[in-house]
Formats: structure tokens, sequence, C-alpha cells
């Protein structure tokens, strides 16, 4: 399922953000930027620990804010670090809102044409999927309308169909 915003195609798809060929992929990070389970991990097992090491060097950052590294073996070109939690593994609506803007200013900064995201905050944070759902693609809305972004696809790669069906209910909606 997609949309288009200003020219942007916003697309959801069910499968593995380790396996896009975006220019980037996101992760679901913490602020200190080590890599644990959930998509760091796969990404981790995936792309290589030179990420971790390069993610662990530039951190730690704010919560809500977002750094880019290398992305190692995978397909994508880079892996943008949304630190949407700290130590307490906890996030909430502005974390999440924050991560994914920031996110997408570091996909820009990279001059970067394509995105993927996971579904920030809804493994270890335990944040609820369409209450994600309607943030992020909230906030790619407003950022993509702002009309500053040179991206031309934002895709959500949801894991497993509960995910990918929250968040094409809000896209639909939209």
């Amino acid at each position: 399922m997609e949309k288009k915003f200003n020219d942007v195609i916003v697309r959801v798809v069910e499968g593995d953000i380790t396996e896009q060929g975006t220019d980037a992929i996101v992760n679901a990070a913490n602020n200190e930027l080590w890599m644990g389970a959930g998509v760091a991990g796969a990404i981790k097992r995936k792309g290589g620990v030179e990420i971790e090491l390069e993610a662990v060097a530039k951190g730690p950052i704010p919560i809500g804010e977002a750094a880019i590294t290398g992305g190692g073996k995978l397909k994508a070109r880079y892996v943008i670090h949304a630190a949407g939690m700290g130590r307490d593994l906890r996030t909430d609506e502005g974390k999440i809102r924050a991560t994914t803007t920031n996110s997408l200013k570091r996909a820009d900064e990279k001059s970067l044409k394509s995105i993927a995201f996971p579904s920030i905050g809804t493994g270890v944070g335990g944040f609820p999927l369409e209450k994600a759902a309607e943030v992020m693609i909230g906030a790619v809305k407003s950022y993509i309308e702002e009309g500053k972004s040179g991206l031309e696809l934002v895709v959500f790669v949801l894991w497993g169909e509960e995910a990918y069906k929250a968040f094409e209910k809000v896209l639909k909606n939209l």
C-alpha cells in the first residue's frame, strides 16, 4: 500500500528491514547507540559489528535525535540510528515523533533519495502499534509537506501482519 505526498511515495510493506535496498534503513535505537535486541540486533547480525562500533563512537546522543553510520554488509548504504529511548527502555509519542523527523533530516543531510523505517518504540519500548503508526506517518507527512525534503521514497517495513495492518490502516486513512 502506498500514497504520495508532494511527489514523495510513502509505502507500507511487511518484511525484513535488513533486506531493504533503500539508501538508508532506520534502527530503533537507544541514546547510547549500542545495538542489542530487536531491530538493532537484526541489523548488527546481518550488517556486521562495524555498524555498532561506528554508532557507539558517535554516542551518546540526546533522546529524540538520530545519528548516521555506514551500512556495513547491508544492502542499504547507511543506517540511521533513531534514539527513541534511553537506558530505561521507555518511549513516548514525543520521542517517536522527534526520532522520525530527525531521521528524515539525517537522510536529507546526505542527499539520500530513499529511507526505510521500522515501527519505532513498539518492541522493547512497548508503545502501541497503531499509535506509533499515527505518530510516525504523521511526522513523515508533515516533514514532506514542509517541502524541504529531497527524498523520493519513504518505506515503513513492518515485521509481522499485526504491525503491517496497523500502519496500512493509518496510511489508508490519511
